[in-house]
Parts: structure tokens; C-alpha cells; sequence
């Protein structure tokens, strides 16, 4: 199978199995239709997918294995096992993706084009590809940048990449997993009850646990919380400045960043 449809393949299978647990073991009550919330996080989804092959080709994949012939990279210095550069590089990226994220909520510009992924006012398995064009293209520099210092190997980005796909879709899940399993799973991955406290209203909760996959990172860095200041069902999802359904149409989310006032930017 290519790359991409490896991609592709846990893309739709993380995704139709969510949907399913999602009818079946809500954790979080809707405000807005699930229909229309579909069509506008996957019509961006489709858009910023076209848009990143437009620019970058093969993405972090072909700067992997750019970098691997050039001897670019902390992991292309040494004869590093093949698992072992694949475990080395999912905890690196890991890594490095949580301090991009607390990048986009602390810089005023960067946090204009994260809105549009906060602005959502419920939280499911498509709010995981919920993302302005711009902040996915600088994402995406930030990444191949980062595989250019480390020297991954192409296995490595893709394991990684699989693995960045299918926690995005289970962390913004709205699934009730039970309580003891969340707690243990907790110690080491970020759960859907962990990041629905990102999306919250509340500035302070939405200025805490920032990862995607492992949840050591916040709580090495001071930025976990435990709960919320509302129990799970009550958390009100979303931004203060955007709280109807047409603030947040397809069209609007394109134009938001020039919409967001000061007191939103984080």
C-alpha cells in the first residue's frame, strides 16, 4: 500500500468507528446539527488535504527521506536500530507537536487561525481535521522543519503520522469510555474526557492539556488538569466571541481570523 492510502485506510476506519460509539456511548450532549457540522469539518478537511499536495508534494514523508540522503538530522548521525528510530521518532514528534500547539494558543497570531478549530461548538470525531487553511500549511512547515533537524526514517514519519491521524479522531471523540479505563489510560494517552476540557469555554481549561497522544508532556510541563470546573456532560465547547451556528458556517470559519477580537486571543 502507498502512503497515502495508509492514510487513507485509518482515516475512514478510526473515523466510521467513532461515528458508531459516538450513536451508541455519547459522553456530551449536542447543541448544533451533527449533519451540517459533518459537512463543514470535512469540507475543510478535503480543502486543506488538496491544499497541503498542492504545496508540499510528499510532506513530511518526502522530507524524511530528503533529509535521509542528505545525512540531515540528530537520527542520521548515528547506526540507530530500525524500532528504535521509529519509537525515538514517534516520542520526538510527539513532542514536538505539543509545543506547537501551545505555540498556537500563546501567539496572538497564530492563535487567529486556531480559533477556527476552538470555534466548534460541539465536539466529535470530525473536529479532529477542524483547521484554517493557513494554520495547516504553517503547521506542516513547522513539521518538515522539525524531520530536518531529527532524520527520521520514512517508516518512522509514517507510523507517526498514522498514529497523529487516528488520535486526533478518538481524543475528539464524544465516546463515554468508563471511568476506570479513562484513569488508566490517562497515566500515559490523552483520552477524549482529557481533551474535551481543552475545548472548554473556560480560558483556563482551554489554556491546559495541549496533547494529542502521550498526556506526559502536560503534566511534565504544568499544563494538566485533571477536571473540569463543570462535570464532563456540562462543559460548554466552543469560543465566547463565535456561539451561533451561522457564525461558524464554512464561509465564516475562511474569514475568522480577521473577525477574532483582542479579549479572545489567548
Amino acid at each position: 500500500m502507498s502512503t497515502d492510502q495508509i492514510r487513507l485506510s485509518i482515516f475512514l476506519g478510526v473515523f466510521f468507528l467513532m461515528l458508531f460509539l459516538e450513536s451508541r456511548i455519547p459522553r456530551h450532549p449536542t447543541v448544533d446539527s451533527k449533519k451540517r457540522r459533518l459537512a463543514i469539518n470535512l469540507g475543510l478537511t478535503f480543502l486543506n488535504t488538496g491544499l497541503i499536495k498542492l504545496i508540499f508534494g510528499a510532506a513530511a514523508v518526502g522530507a524524511a527521506a530528503y533529509a535521509r540522503e542528505q545525512g540531515w538530522g540528530l537520527l542520521n548521525l548515528f547506526e540507530v536500530p530500525a524500532g528504535l528510530n521509529i519509537l525515538a521518532t514517534v516520542i520526538l514528534l510527539d513532542f514536538a507537536i505539543y509545543w506547537q500547539h501551545v505555540l498556537v494558543h500563546k501567539v496572538t497570531f497564530l492563535w487567529r487561525f486556531h480559533i477556527v478549530h476552538h470555534s466548534d461548538l460541539d465536539l466529535d470525531v470530525s473536529s479532529g481535521f477542524r483547521f484554517h487553511p493557513v494554520e495547516i500549511v504553517l503547521s506542516m512547515l513547522y513539521k518538515i522543519a522539525i524531520v530536518f533537524l531529527l532524520g527520521p526514517s520514512v517508516t518512522g514519519v509514517i507510523v507517526f503520522e498514522a498514529v497523529l491521524n487516528g488520535m486526533a479522531q478518538f481524543t475528539h471523540s464524544n465516546i463515554r469510555l468508563p471511568l476506570r479505563l479513562d484513569r488508566a489510560l490517562r497515566y500515559l494517552f490523552v483520552t477524549p474526557d482529557m481533551h474535551r476540557i481543552h475545548h472548554s469555554v473556560e480560558v483556563r481549561e482551554t489554556n491546559s492539556n495541549y496533547g494529542f497522544n502521550l498526556s506526559v508532556w502536560d503534566r511534565l510541563f504544568g499544563s494538566y488538569i485533571e477536571e473540569a470546573r463543570r462535570p464532563q456532560p456540562e462543559i460548554v465547547i466552543g469560543v465566547e466571541q463565535f456561539r451561533r451556528p451561522e457564525e461558524v458556517s464554512f464561509g465564516h470559519l475562511l474569514s475568522m481570523p480577521a473577525q477574532v477580537r483582542a479579549v479572545d486571543q489567548n
